[in-house]
């Protein structure tokens, strides 16, 4: 049995890699040489924790193939994945520009029957044009089928979420295809919910919809509670305890990002638009996340006056902890703010370095450390909570800072200890902690 997945990227490669480890022959095609390359010689283009051990281990074993050739990728497919990029267009909408073209390709390239796939994260119809498409460009003697079978990696623990998935989602509209399709996971034995093909593009959507709308909802909580001096980590803890709720993203913070929910929501709202519904939760859910990611800078502003000249370390880079995927991260938007400021920059991550310094080149000071990063500086932002900003001792800011006033927009740090090692401290939806008479004026309370 002969797997193809097309696309290299962050779904593809951990779909590919994940297959091969469970004993199936796996070829992967992408259009990008140089990638391919690389990973023919087992070096991994992304950061992703085991990612890299087990693409090598496969490819001792030579059940994994990687090619910029789709002759050969599709030559021996009995299954081929399209796992490409959907970006956003101008408008919201999904770009499915290179599904298209992924299409073609496969149409040309097929010499037997075979089942498509999609992973890609598309819009309802979709799989239908798609099925439709190949029957205008596949040879007379050849027969296809599409599936839906929609991805829910979260980037930093994409092999745990392919071996320990909470659902396969499986949407065919022909049962013998859907069946073969789920017949290819038996091997990771996870729960398999088949659908229509509709339905299966739609899962997609309304869950990435519904996790984002929880965040939003919890981030408005928090900016309530500052303004009534509740706390949102209790408030949060206690609507967590309700069954009916859940304790999961209910974490108060700067907002989501990464290559998902930003992307999806706005194409699910675009979608609503062409089948004139008007969805006003998903609305409302975009635009408190795009105002939720100017709240810590927009309250330095308020307590600076100005940050022109000022020192600025940004712990963080990443829209998350364990990626160097900075898709929507909430860091950049701050740091392009800091530089319309004039504010002298310094940043900090683990992972993440090389693809901001892609963007901002020399204007930035790239720190190999927490220490080095906010030596000398009068406000820190911490953006993302990776451990090797979490675990850093609060005591040790004042020792290398000029003047110890942190913003924490992932609420790393507890109220306590913070008051103890006598910085300034302001968090998200917590009460402030060793305000000056100037931020009181603000009316934040410490």
């Amino acid at each position: 049995m002969e797997i193809t997945i097309f696309g290299t990227g962050y779904v593809g490669l951990v779909t590919g890699v994940c297959f091969a480890e469970v004993g199936y022959n796996v070829t992967c095609f992408d259009i990008d040489e140089r990638k391919i390359t690389a990973l023919s010689q087992g070096r991994c283009p992304i950061y992703e924790p085991g990612l890299e051990e087990m693409l090598k281990r496969s490819l001792e074993k030579e059940r994994l193939h990687f090619t910029y050739d789709s002759r050969l990728a599709c030559k021996n497919a009995d299954y081929i994945f399209i796992a490409v990029g959907t970006p956003e267009n101008e408008d919201g909408s999904a770009n499915l520009e290179y599904l298209e073209d992924a299409v073609e390709q496969i149409g040309m390239n097929l010499v037997r029957d075979a089942v498509i796939i999609i992973k890609s994260t598309v819009p309802v119809g979709t799989n239908q044009r798609i099925y439709q498409k190949l029957q205008g460009i596949i040879h007379d003697n050849i027969q296809v089928k599409v599936v839906s079978n929609p991805e829910f990696l979260r980037e930093g623990s994409g092999i745990l979420d392919t071996f320990h998935a909470d659902r396969i989602v499986v949407g065919a509209d022909d049962h013998e295809a859907g069946r073969a399709v789920a017949d290819l996971y038996k091997p990771f034995g996870r729960p398999i919910l088949q659908t229509d093909i509709r339905s299966a593009e739609l899962i997609k959507y309304a869950s990435n919809a519904f996790l984002a709308t929880k965040i939003s909802f919890i981030n408005e909580v928090a900016n309530l509670c500052e303004h009534t001096g509740a706390n949102i980590e209790d408030v949060a803890k206690g609507m967590g305890m309700d069954a009916r709720i859940g304790s999961q993203f209910l974490k108060a913070g700067i907002g989501y990002g990464g290559s998902c929910f930003p992307k999806d929501t706005k194409a699910l709202e675009k979608l609503t638009e062409d089948y004139d519904y008007d969805f006003k939760i998903l609305r409302s859910v975009i635009e408190v996340n795009s105002r939720q990611k100017q709240q810590l800078f927009e309250k330095a502003r308020e307590l600076f006056g100005n940050l022109q000249g000022k020192r600025v370390a940004v712990l963080g880079l990443a829209f998350k902890p364990h990626t160097d995927d900075i898709r929507e991260a909430p860091a950049i938007e701050l740091i392009a703010q800091l530089l319309e400021e004039q504010a002298d920059i310094s940043v900090y991550d683990p992972a993440a370095v090389e693809k901001v310094e892609e963007l901002f080149g020399s204007r930035l000071y790239y720190a190999d450390s927490v220490d080095m990063a906010i030596k000398g500086a009068d406000v820190v932002f911490i953006m993302t909570e990776w451990p090797q900003i979490t675990q850093y001792e609060l005591e040790r800011y004042p020792l290398f800072m000029r003047e110890p006033v942190i913003f924490d927009g992932r609420n790393c740090y507890d109220l306590a200890v913070a008051d103890n090692a006598g910085l300034t401290y302001i968090s998200v939806g917590r009460r402030a902690v060793n305000m000056n008479r100037k931020l009181e004026n603000l009316g934040f309370q410490g």
